[in-house]
């Protein structure tokens, strides 16, 4: 678990020091439950800093948004450590000027599903352990912080920080759960129904791209129009090609933080495809993001003497 204080410490001192000139963290939003991200220049700013179960974004999107040469540091979990190595893999940022504080994960809440537990409405919350204190307009309630955890987070791998400068607080240990199918058992007909159920409600705002650390391209392929590759409309062929196509990018690279699923108005399932993908890039090719922090995905690496399975 993450210790505040000594959390705090260490942000103050890389700034007084001036071994970074930013650090990107969180502080409290407006409402309860809510947080945002935030760019801490100076140690008097730092008694702002927060780290809890409500800090839902992905630090490591925001990275790609600032020079490569500015110094800059950044509290990261495990699936934002696995994204940072990712995009330096890829060349998109610079880790000589990155500093990371790592911190392990307890999981990320689900606000979502503890907002459709009270009818009244919510004026504060906090965590102690495994339990969730709501206090409301009538009273107070406690809940089990297991039972609200976000999907992604019931099924990480990963909760601790790869590759950083220094890790503040206990490491997690490694869960012995794997990977949660959905579609397990199901026939061909039932996995498609499925997938158009899901796919069929999206309109096409594209938080989820906003949202990823992945998703970098100065112009996405359903942007693009000289080929058109994707309906701009929204029609189930669009919705269903943007969905598979943006998954088949995200494949080998995907690091199961949950961010496009957080950050859907619709709540569309996403993260069941990339697992999926994700998890014959582990049983087919030994690899897994994030555990190394020179080897690139499968799908981006092409070797001279490989063995040409596609052609006959």
């Amino acid at each position: 678990m993450t210790n505040l204080n000594a959390l705090k410490q260490e942000v103050s001192r890389i700034l007084k020091e001036k071994t970074v000139s930013m650090v990107m963290g969180f502080k409290d939003g407006s409402l309860p439950m809510r947080t945002q991200p935030a760019f801490f220049t100076s140690p008097s700013e730092v008694k702002h800093l927060i780290a809890n179960g409500f800090c839902t974004n992905n630090l490591a999107t925001l990275l790609k948004q600032f020079k490569p040469d500015k110094k800059i540091g950044i509290i990261c979990r495990g699936c934002e450590s696995s994204a940072i190595r990712a995009l330096i893999i890829e060349h998109q940022i610079n880790r000589e000027n990155l500093y990371l504080i790592g911190i392990p994960c307890a999981g990320l809440l689900d606000w979502k599903e503890i907002s459709r537990s009270f009818t009244q409405e919510i004026t504060s919350v906090s965590e102690e352990g495994n339990q969730v204190t709501i206090t409301f307009s009538g009273g107070e309630r406690s809940l089990l912080r297991s039972d609200y955890l976000h999907r992604a987070c019931k099924q990480c791998q990963h909760p601790n920080p790869v590759g950083t400068d220094i890790v503040i607080g206990e490491l997690s240990p490694e869960p012995e759960h794997s990977i949660m199918d959905e579609l397990a058992g199901k026939s061909a007909d039932e996995r498609y129904e499925f997938f158009k159920e899901e796919a069929e409600r999206c309109i096409r705002c594209y938080a989820c791209r906003e949202a990823c650390p992945m998703c970098y391209c100065a112009e996405c392929f359903v942007d693009h129009i000289t080929p058109r590759w994707c309906e701009s409309m929204i029609s189930k062929g669009g919705t269903h090609a943007w969905h598979i196509i943006r998954a088949f990018h995200q494949t080998g690279r995907c690091v199961g933080c949950g961010a496009c699923e957080r950050a859907c108005p619709m709540e569309i399932k996403m993260e069941y495809i990339t697992d999926r993908l994700n998890e014959d890039m582990r049983s087919l090719y030994g690899f897994e993001v994030g555990e190394s922090d020179t080897d690139l995905p499968p799908f981006a690496t092409f070797q001279l003497d490989e063995k040409n399975r596609f052609l006959k």
